[in-house]
């Protein structure tokens, strides 16, 4: 028997499958989410040339305390910081949960696409999606930053995934189109809006690049109760933290994890947050 066959027919062995991926991809996304903004930031100043190779493969990982490169065995996704009991080998200080937090949500969201669509061509696509989101959303808190090396890539991917039928049941290619042309346009409408009202920048162009991947991953439909979801979302923690966690009101607040947290929900929720939205604002 196959690995494919096996994974067909046991749904058990698939979903272990897909949350054991997931926890590999979660690590690289670790990688991802530190070093792309470096190399970023190392390209923009061109005048300053590195000395030494950094990218997402060179250097080997190590503990950011005593730089001691890090072993096969203390690589393994979770377990080595449960192993480990969260604290270096070498010189005992403290690793981030953050690490094994990532890997977790990596594999959850692996394990939600993989129950939504089953054993199909379909999930590899989505687990992607999931991937780059997760990634996007991280940096976007970190450095208030949505590169262009993920957001394009994502673009052109979902564009891609519906011209070969592989996206949403219902989500044609002109629909994912427009849905890219909508989702850009939609946010450089409001930035502008907001420009020439309070003569302040309220959104980033990462911002309009990720809707517009958005749309073209699930269609000009879901533009909308995406931008709903995101905002809400973000007006709720946004105001969470500045009555329970002391944050400035002018601190801005990045809104690509909005995003991205609403472009998954209508992934894996998406009939529902539709019939929902359609029911709250139809006309009556």
């Amino acid at each position: 028997m196959t690995l494919a066959s096996a994974l067909v027919s046991n749904p058990t062995l698939f979903l272990g499958f897909v949350a054991l991926l997931g926890l590999l991809v979660g690590s690289f996304i670790n990688v991802i989410v530190y070093r792309l903004p470096i190399m970023l930031e190392r390209a923009w100043q061109s005048s300053e040339l590195p000395t030494e190779a950094f990218n997402l493969a060179v250097p080997r990982s190590h503990c950011p305390s005593c730089a001691q490169q890090l072993s096969a065995s203390e690589n393994v996704p979770v377990v080595s910081f449960l192993f480990l009991r969260g604290r270096c080998r070498h010189c005992k200080s403290r690793i981030s949960a953050r690490y094994p937090l990532v890997e977790i949500a990596a594999s959850v969201a692996s394990i939600l696409v993989a129950m939504t669509f089953g054993f199909t061509a379909s999930t590899l696509a989505f687990l992607a999606f999931a991937w780059f989101l997760l990634a996007l959303s991280l940096i976007d808190l970190d450095h208030h930053l949505l590169p262009d090396d993920l957001t394009l890539p994502l673009l052109w991917l979902g564009l891609l995934v519906s011209a070969f039928n592989l996206g949403l049941p219902g989500v044609s290619l002109f629909d994912a189109v427009i849905g890219a042309a909508a989702g850009y346009m939609t946010l450089w409408s409001l930035f502008w809006a907001f420009l020439l009202v309070t003569g302040k920048e309220g959104l980033g162009y990462g911002d309009f690049k990720l809707l517009a991947a958005l749309g073209a991953w699930l269609g000009w439909q879901a533009i909308l109760p995406v931008l709903l979801l995101a905002s809400l979302a973000g007006a709720v923690i946004g105001l969470i933290l500045i009555v329970f966690g002391g944050r400035e009101r002018s601190a801005p607040l990045p809104f690509g994890p909005f995003l991205a947290a609403a472009g998954f929900v209508m992934l894996i929720w998406g009939p529902q947050a539709l019939a929902l939205y359609g029911t709250l604002f139809a006309p009556h």
